[in-house]
């Protein structure tokens, strides 16, 4: 049995609370809006610590004001924010925000790229005549970089992610299903401190814990990735099925370990036995993609760019068609990622997102065929001289 991680909790320091509503204010006031209200889980977590059932007001100026629903006693135990009072009702949230000093709206802003409409709508009349406005490019943008906190909790998580890699290695055998394999993989990983779900902000964007598919079944599906996979029926139709593991194929793995609300990325290719040569191929191709995305990737480089230079080497190579998806391929090649696995920056075409220093981004060249999906992800810490890799496993083909 795997020793599991330490019962110790980790809670979001104040300091650390602070920095963060502080750095969204300066965005509040350029931008003349009186203040932001935050439901959405993710961005809870970001700002005050818990995902209770919450709405978090944060204000241009002043002190931010947690009104939670349930549990109010967990919230009062996870956040340390100094105001957290206990919200009965949604009609009486004008009236507690008055309370603390808060009135007079005429600009108010809300996350509208993840928002229930007919929440929008009820918003809309509970702080009439105030102006509803979008404010999640505020709030995405400020989580984008990642501060000295946010760094520890990702490292710990990529030394969790080798002993995931290394358990996969050491247990995958011939014969075993996709959905075994998943299984034995994310037992392991919830004794190790793994939440079991991860965050997504995408609509519609389901997301498994552990992507894995071998072979053919490397079917497209609706989700924003390169490699699909049956799954187990139209319901869920991704990652992995009750297909048998064979040899002489690749065994895609795409995994990251989630850590106290923080997520990795990376994707390793095992196989027993020898892969095809056009496999092989491709994956060399992957590799090099990568490489020279790394290199070109440094503080002030638009997102684009990694994009563009990425798209080149794969049409130069006799496998164009087949890279970022076969038969539709994807407009990226890359994200950042954190609290959710499709944070900012982009790494598509078009996007001009210059990198920063703080940044934490996934790159990931792949190739998929109707045999077989091949390619390579890491999880990267944009530093002032380049790129930092923090998911360090073995970057070959994985034999067995």
């Amino acid at each position: 049995m795997c020793k599991g991680r330490s019962n110790t909790l980790r809670y979001t320091p104040k300091t650390e609370l602070d920095q963060r509503v502080a750095k969204l204010q300066e965005f509040l006031k350029k931008q003349d809006i009186d203040g932001v209200i935050i439901v959405q889980n993710a961005d809870l977590f970001y700002f005050s610590g818990t995902v209770q059932q919450s709405h978090l007001f944060i204000p241009a100026e002043g002190r931010p004001v947690l009104l939670v629903k349930k549990s109010y006693e967990r919230a009062r135990e996870e956040s340390s924010l100094d105001n957290i009072v206990y919200l009965d009702s949604l009609k009486d949230i004008f009236t507690v925000l008055q309370s603390y000093g808060y009135s007079g709206f005429k600009t108010l802003g809300f996350e509208l790229d993840v928002l229930p409409a007919n929440l929008y709508m009820r918003y809309q009349k509970l702080f009439k005549p105030a102006n509803i406005v979008d404010a999640s490019p505020f709030i995405r943008t400020v989580r984008m970089v990642k501060s000295n906190y946010e760094l520890v909790i990702l490292r710990d998580a990529a030394r969790m992610n080798i002993e995931v890699f290394s358990f996969i290695k050491a247990n995958l055998r011939e014969g075993m299903s996709e959905l075994k394999l998943t299984a034995i993989v994310d037992a392991f990983s919830r004794e190790k401190g793994h939440p079991g779900l991860i965050r997504i902000r995408g609509f519609n964007q389901d997301l498994v814990q552990t992507h894995i598919v071998s072979g053919h079944n490397t079917l497209p599906s609706y989700f924003w990735g390169a490699v699909g996979g049956k799954g187990v029926g139209p319901a869920f139709a991704q990652g992995a099925s009750d297909k048998l593991i064979g040899r002489n194929e690749p065994v895609f793995v795409d995994y990251g370990f989630s850590l106290d609300g923080y997520i990795l990325d990376q994707t390793r290719i095992f196989c027993i036995g020898k892969l095809p040569n056009h496999l092989v191929q491709a994956y060399t191709i992957a590799t090099e993609i990568l490489g020279q995305m790394k290199k070109l990737a440094k503080p002030g480089v638009p997102c684009g760019k990694l994009h563009d230079l990425a798209l080149q080497i794969a049409d130069a190579s006799p496998f164009a068609k087949h890279f970022t998806g076969y038969p539709t391929p994807l407009a990226f090649v890359g994200h950042g990622i954190g609290i959710e696995l499709d944070e900012l920056p982009i790494i598509g075409h078009g996007f001009e997102t210059l990198l920063e220093a703080g940044m934490v981004i996934a790159l990931e060249p792949k190739f998929t065929f109707p045999d077989g999906a091949v390619g390579i992800e890491n999880t990267y810490l944009v530093t002032q001289d380049g790129l930092e890799t923090l998911t360090v496993y073995d970057e070959g083909i994985q034999y067995i």
